[in-house]
């Protein structure tokens, strides 16, 4: 890995994203997290055990329940990326 690649894993923390949303919103845990979300608890867990990233869907989702701008959500969970970059493989479909 080199260098550029690693620092950005370093400072990706979607604890800090989770904590802002659940403050914002003035919730109690991540259970109450995921019912104003609309998604499943399992979901918030991976996402805060980093097993799954956050996706495009929810960010928008959290978009419109806390009126945070994408860019501001963005920010909390240390994404700083300029550009997006869509791998070829999400577009093939899978061979049995």
């Amino acid at each position: 890995m080199n260098a550029e690649k690693i620092s950005e894993q370093t400072q990706y923390d979607p604890d800090n994203l989770l904590a802002s949303l659940i403050g914002k919103l003035k919730l109690k845990n991540d259970a109450a997290l995921s019912r104003a979300l609309e998604v499943a608890p399992p979901v918030i867990s991976k996402i805060r055990h980093r097993r799954l990233p956050v996706g495009a869907s929810l960010l928008i989702r959290m978009h419109e329940v806390t009126e945070l701008s994408i860019k501001d959500l963005r920010f909390l969970m240390g994404d700083r990326r300029n550009k997006f970059r869509i791998s070829d493989k999400q577009f093939k479909p899978k061979t049995a």
